[in-house]
C-alpha cells in the first residue's frame, strides 16, 4: 500500500504550494492513490478541477500528513477514483458538470449540480457547450414486493434550503433513500476566478451562512499560507474566539431543533434562548450577529469592542449556569430517548471510509478534529478535548454536540483570559509569481478545505469544500431500515449544508 510521501515523490513537485506539498503525477500514480483510498491507508479530503487538470487532496491516516496530487487531462478524461472509492463519486460528477472532465469507468455518470437549467454546459471548462433540454433525472431503481416511492422536496414546509429526497419504502420502513441536491448552486468558484482577494474573501464567507467564520478562516489561512504571512497573536485569538462562538450558537440551535423534531418543543425553546445570548454577544462585541466579513486574510477586519469581552463572558456564564439542567432534561426524558437511541445509525466503518468530520464522524468513532490534526494556531496553546462515541445514532450525535458545547465554553474562557494587546492585522504581499495555498479548518459541522492559486492580488483559482460533501451520503445509509417518520429527526441530527455542498 503506497504512503502519501510515496505518491508525492512519484510526481513533479510544485514548489510554491504551502503549507503541504502538491505534485503533478501520471495516471498510474493517480490510480495507486485511488487504490490506497479503497484500502483504507489514506482518507479523501477533496477532489476538484481546472479546465484541463484534476486535483486530489488526501490525508495519510498513519502519519496525519496531508498532500495534493494533480493529474493533467489534455483529453478531458481521468481515471475514476469513485470506481474504487465511493466517497469520490459526487465530486467526480461535479467535475464533469463544471469543467467537462470525464471520469473513465465511473460507476455513475449522471449529472450532479447541473439540472439542465444553465445556459451553458461545463461553464468553467475550456470547451463550453450550449445547454440542451435535460432528460428527466433517473433515480436508482429498487426491486422488491410491495415497494412504493415517496417524493419529498425540493420545496419543503419549513423555511429551509431546497433538496429532493426520493424514498423507496416497504410500508413505513425505508428501503432506500436517494438525494438530489444542487438547487442552490451559486457559481461561487466561477465568481472567484479573477476576483481580488478582498472580493473572494467576502464570497467565501457566504458559501454557507451558518459557517461564515469558519469559511472566512479557511480562505484567509489559505491566502496566508500561499504568501507565507504570519498573523499577529491577538488576531489569531480573536479568530478562535469567533469560531468558538459560532460553534456554540450552532450546536445550541441543533440540540434544540433535534428535540423539537422529536416533539419536545420545551428543549428547543430553552436552547433558543441560550443561542440568542451568543448571537447578541457577538453583535455587541464584533458588530455582526454572525460575525460575517470579520475574518480576513492577514488577521481580522476589526478589533473586539471595548466592553466586548465582558459581554461575551456574561453570555458564557449564562450558558454555563443553565445548560447542565437542559442536559439533564434531555437525558431523563424517556420520550426523547425512545426517538433518538438506536435511530439513524452510521456504522464506524462507513464514517472512516467517507472521512466524515464533525459530530457525524465523532459520533461513529472517527477521532478527527482539524484543530488538533493537522492543527493550527492558536489551538496548539489551548486546552480542549475531542469527544468521541461509537454508537453512531441520533442520540450519539446529540451527545457529541453537548460535549462540544462544554469544550467551546472552556476554550472561549481561555481565549478571553489570554487576550493581550497587539495589532489585529498585517498587510498582504503582492507577489509577482503565482503561488498556491491550502488550509483545513474545523467548522461546527467538521473540516472545511480551502485551496487557491494567487496571481498577484487576484484569485486565479479557488476551491472550497464543505464537510457536508462526505456527510450527505451517510444520511442515505443512516435512514435505511428506519421508518419514514424518523427521517426529519435523522436529517436534523446531521444538519448538512445544502448551500455549502451546492457551491
Amino acid at each position: 500500500m503506497p504512503r502519501l510521501i510515496d505518491l508525492i515523490r512519484a510526481g513533479h513537485r510544485i514548489e510554491r504550494h504551502h503549507p503541504w506539498p502538491r505534485a503533478v503525477v501520471d495516471g498510474d500514480t493517480w490510480r495507486a492513490a485511488a487504490h490506497a483510498l479503497a484500502d483504507g491507508g489514506l482518507s479523501l479530503l477533496g477532489l476538484w478541477g481546472e479546465p484541463s487538470r484534476v486535483h486530489m487532496a488526501v490525508l495519510d491516516d498513519r502519519t496525519s500528513d496531508i498532500g495534493v496530487i494533480s493529474l493533467d487531462c489534455p483529453d478531458r478524461q481521468f481515471p475514476s477514483v469513485a470506481a474504487h472509492h465511493p466517497p469520490a463519486l459526487r465530486l467526480e460528477r461535479t467535475l464533469h458538470d463544471l469543467f467537462g472532465l470525464q471520469a473513465t469507468d465511473t460507476p455513475d455518470s449522471r449529472p450532479w449540480l447541473d439540472h439542465g437549467r444553465w445556459q451553458t454546459r461545463f461553464p468553467l471548462g475550456e470547451h463550453r457547450d450550449a445547454s440542451a433540454n435535460a432528460a428527466p433525472y433517473q433515480f436508482l431503481p429498487a426491486e422488491g414486493d410491495s415497494l412504493h416511492q415517496i417524493a419529498v422536496g425540493p420545496v419543503h414546509a419549513g423555511i429551509i434550503e431546497p433538496g429532493h429526497f426520493r424514498f423507496t419504502a416497504s410500508g413505513e420502513t425505508v428501503v432506500r433513500l436517494e438525494q438530489r441536491l444542487g438547487y442552490t448552486h451559486k457559481g461561487v468558484e466561477g465568481l472567484m476566478t479573477g476576483s481580488t482577494i478582498e472580493q473572494a474573501a467576502r464570497l467565501a464567507g457566504r458559501v454557507s451562512g451558518d459557517s461564515t467564520v469558519a469559511y472566512g478562516l479557511a480562505f484567509a489561512q489559505a491566502v496566508e499560507a500561499a504568501q507565507r504571512i504570519a498573523v499577529p497573536l491577538r488576531a489569531l485569538l480573536l479568530r478562535a474566539l469567533m469560531a468558538e462562538l459560532e460553534r456554540l450558537a450552532n450546536h445550541l440551535g441543533d440540540i434544540g431543533a433535534i428535540c423539537n423534531d422529536a416533539s419536545f418543543a420545551l428543549m428547543q425553546a430553552h436552547c433558543a434562548v441560550l443561542r440568542e445570548s451568543v448571537l447578541r454577544a457577538a453583535d455587541a462585541a464584533f458588530g455582526h450577529r454572525l460575525m460575517r466579513d470579520l475574518v480576513v486574510p492577514g488577521g481580522v477586519a476589526r478589533d473586539i469592542a471595548g466592553d466586548g469581552a465582558d459581554t461575551i463572558r456574561a453570555a458564557l456564564d449564562q450558558i454555563r449556569r443553565h445548560f447542565p439542567a437542559l442536559v439533564e432534561l434531555y437525558d431523563n426524558t424517556a420520550s426523547l430517548q425512545d426517538r433518538t437511541v438506536s435511530t439513524g445509525i452510521v456504522a464506524p466503518t462507513l464514517a472512516r471510509q467517507f472521512a466524515a468530520g464533525g459530530y457525524v464522524g465523532r459520533a461513529s468513532g472517527r477521532d478527527h478534529d482539524a484543530r488538533r490534526k493537522p492543527g493550527y494556531l492558536p489551538y496548539d496553546g489551548l486546552r480542549f478535548e475531542v469527544p468521541v462515541l461509537s454508537d453512531g445514532d441520533v442520540n450519539a450525535r446529540v451527545w457529541i454536540r453537548i460535549r462540544e458545547v462544554e469544550q467551546s465554553l472552556a476554550l472561549a474562557y481561555q481565549i478571553l483570559i489570554g487576550l493581550e494587546a497587539g495589532p489585529v492585522q498585517v498587510p498582504l504581499h503582492n507577489t509577482a509569481k503565482p503561488c498556491e495555498g491550502m488550509a483545513l479548518v474545523e467548522g461546527f459541522r467538521g473540516d472545511i478545505l480551502a485551496w487557491l492559486r494567487l496571481n498577484g492580488d487576484r484569485i486565479e483559482r479557488c476551491h472550497l469544500r464543505d464537510p457536508s460533501w462526505f456527510q450527505w451520503p451517510l444520511l442515505e445509509a443512516a435512514i435505511e431500515g428506519n421508518i419514514v417518520a424518523d427521517f426529519p429527526l435523522c436529517n436534523k441530527s446531521f444538519n448538512c449544508s445544502y448551500s455549502g455542498q451546492d457551491l
